[in-house]
């Protein structure tokens, strides 16, 4: 009889190496996309100092919402399309509990489908939390 500790099966390892790779490479992109569209619409930016100062400004107005976000970002807006590069890399870990909620289920593990799903919930309150300001 093999007493030795059970693992995850490979294909968990793999798929969750692959959600967290492509989420990351995806983000990029938009963020990269994002600023070239800045840079292109705004050429003022690379020519003056103090222009790319006011796009770099701490109290520059973004938008926060992720309906301003998804308005700008269909108005072709590069700092909204800079900012869904960013929420799609913060959402990147959360599909990964997400997805580790359902591998787990598959594998019939109880105490960590509860465990993971306690911590997808912190995730959610702390994003709803955070967002009330």
């Amino acid at each position: 009889m093999n007493d030795a500790p059970q693992h995850e099966p490979q294909w968990v390892d793999t798929a969750i190496s692959n959600l967290l790779r492509t989420g990351v490479m995806l983000s990029m992109t938009v963020v990269i996309v994002g600023l070239a569209f800045t840079f292109i619409h705004h050429p003022q930016y690379v020519r003056s100092k103090s222009a790319l100062g006011r796009l770099t400004d701490a109290g520059a107005v973004y938008p926060h919402r992720l309906r301003d976000v998804a308005t700008q970002v269909r108005e072709g807006r590069g700092q909204a399309m800079v900012m869904l590069g960013l929420l799609m890399l913060i959402a990147t870990p959360v599909a990964r509990v997400s997805f580790s909620i359902i591998a787990f289920a598959l594998e019939r593990d109880r105490l960590y489908v509860t465990i993971t799903a306690v911590v997808l919930v912190l995730l959610i309150v702390s994003f709803v939390i955070g967002g009330a300001e």
